[in-house]
């Protein structure tokens, strides 16, 4: 079956002739088929937790492009939701969470034992997607990684700099490190219940990376990531995974051997060619178009893609953004960037 599913190729080491291509956020907002099952499930977490709907707008973007993998669609704020975390979201401007401010509002979580009881509608769409998924799609479970996600829970929404969760880390480092561990804790128990489910791959996010230096980036962002990697492949030997620290700059170069992780995903502040050689040459590198071409289209789009897929030809890469795609987004743009990825490889 790993024969047909370039994914699991590249994520291997193979290099490959054309690079499997999959893109972040590849079902939502841009597509009408995603809007219309959306509005069937009345708000966005109504769609997370309807495993049928949730399966259907994780399959639109395979149907419609016939991308190399299909990502489970849910939220990273999930987990803190099931940890007992209140979370709605206003629409417009995202997600609002409870905040943790104190050891009082830390010890109102629930143990990570309970998750399940919320996430269970999560697991049943990742089996409802092995079922359903064409036989060379890949199926990519995910989580945040813990630092971005406690600066949600910190702050009770995304923030510009992080501000309030740096703040914490300074002024109670023992609270903000019980916050990582039960996070670290939860993502673990989590990811290893989609891949009981059906997930081949799993993606740690850590979206908000780069607001780390020096330490603690070592402990926030690179030991986590570690080990949730080494538990992950421990209970499921062989088991790909995928980390995004974004905005690492040049700590991206390591990762893969810090983390254990077998692929790197990369933003698009740094170039293709960087990339290649510093950080492709210990593994395979995801990445990593800039999410506006995908708005914009026309020539810098088909030059920028035929760019990327050269640069990193020498070595294992799946192709995507460098990160997730936006709402308004031109749907035949990702076809012509789907086409000149293809094209560019063949010749």
């Amino acid at each position: 079956m790993a024969k047909n599913k370039t994914i699991l190729r590249a994520l291997a080491g193979e290099v490959l002739d054309t690079p499997p291509i999959w893109m972040m956020r590849q079902a939502g907002r841009y597509l009408p088929e995603y809007r219309a099952t959306r509005a069937q499930a009345g708000d966005f977490l109504s769609l997370c937790y309807n495993p049928e709907l949730a399966a259907e707008v994780t399959l639109q973007p395979i149907r419609r492009y016939g991308f190399d993998a299909a990502i489970l669609f849910a939220d990273i704020l999930l987990l803190p939701q099931a940890l007992g975390a209140d979370l709605w979201f206003v629409t417009g401007e995202g997600p609002r969470l409870s905040t943790i401010e104190t050891q009082a509002d830390f010890d109102k979580l629930k143990p990570v034992d309970e998750i399940d009881e919320v996430l269970n509608p999560i697991y049943e769409t990742v089996r409802i997607l092995k079922g359903e998924l064409p036989s060379e799609t890949t199926l990519i479970g995910f989580a945040g990684a813990p630092w971005t996600v406690a600066t949600y829970m910190i702050a009770g929404r995304g923030t510009k700099d992080q501000g309030p969760a740096h703040a914490l880390k300074a002024e109670n480092r023992a609270l903000f490190e019980q916050i990582i561990d039960i996070l670290t804790t939860g993502t673990i128990e989590y990811l290893s219940k989609q891949v009981e489910a059906g997930a081949e791959v799993v993606k740690i996010f850590d979206s908000w990376a780069g607001s780390l230096t020096g330490e603690d980036f070592d402990r926030y962002c690179l030991e986590p990531a570690k080990k949730i990697t080494g538990e992950m492949k421990k209970r499921f030997p062989g088991l790909p995974v995928i980390a995004f620290p974004r905005e690492a700059g040049d700590r991206y170069i390591g990762f893969h051997k810090a983390t254990g992780a077998d692929c790197v995903a990369i933003d698009d502040s740094v170039t293709a060619e960087w990339a290649a050689a510093n950080v492709q040459v210990d593994g395979c590198v995801q990445g990593n178009l800039k999410s506006s071409h995908m708005v914009t289209g026309g020539q810098n789009l088909v030059d920028e893609t035929r760019r990327i897929v050269k640069a990193l030809s020498k070595g294992p890469h799946i192709f995507n953004l460098g990160h997730g795609i936006t709402p308004d987004a031109d749907p035949d743009n990702v076809q012509l960037m789907i086409d000149t990825v293809r094209e560019t490889a063949t010749r």
